[in-house]
């Protein structure tokens, strides 16, 4: 069995989501889909195409809500029938116990990510983070730990609001 988790940037371009999508296609690929699971927290962005990746291949998505309050805290109106159809076509859902969706309940979550992973795929511009939960955190976490982590950033891939 070959557990994936993935960390990654909520704010890609919309240059940047075929560039990354054709990546994780490629990344999934080398792995048979009855012998794939694939970890997300389901965040918008890197989170949920990686999801999409995973359920296209044929894999078996395991969600990872932070909070229960996840969705309504986090999940904006337009994201919001994707991360419904995602949470429907998961495999299991796993809601850690948090009041709130903070950073608290995002490190947390990221911890249970990297605690049953065998690769940490990152979708990450090498750039430092704003903190715990976010993705310089979780590679950083992954690192320590001696986790595999697989950095996808395409060359000409850009964040919205980031150069």
């Amino acid at each position: 069995m070959t557990v994936i988790a993935v960390t990654g940037h909520r704010d890609l371009a919309e240059a940047t989501v075929p560039l990354v999508r054709g990546a994780l296609r490629e990344l999934l690929a080398a792995h048979p889909a009855e012998e794939l699971t694939g970890l997300s927290c389901l965040a918008e962005g890197a989170d949920a195409l990686f999801a999409e990746a995973v359920l296209a291949h044929g894999g078996r998505l395991v969600a990872v809500l932070p909070s229960p309050a996840y969705r309504a805290e986090r999940v904006g109106p337009g994201y919001a029938p994707a991360f419904d159809r995602l949470c429907a076509s998961a495999a299991e859902i796993l809601v850690l116990p948090h009041a709130t969706a903070d950073d608290r309940a995002f490190t947390a979550a990221n911890d249970l990510l990297l605690a049953r992973a065998g690769l940490l795929v990152a979708v990450w511009d090498g750039h430092p983070g704003n903190g715990p939960g976010g993705t310089a955190h979780a590679v950083a976490a992954a690192r320590t730990t001696g986790l595999p982590v697989t950095v996808l950033w395409p060359p000409t891939a850009t964040r919205t609001g980031h150069p």
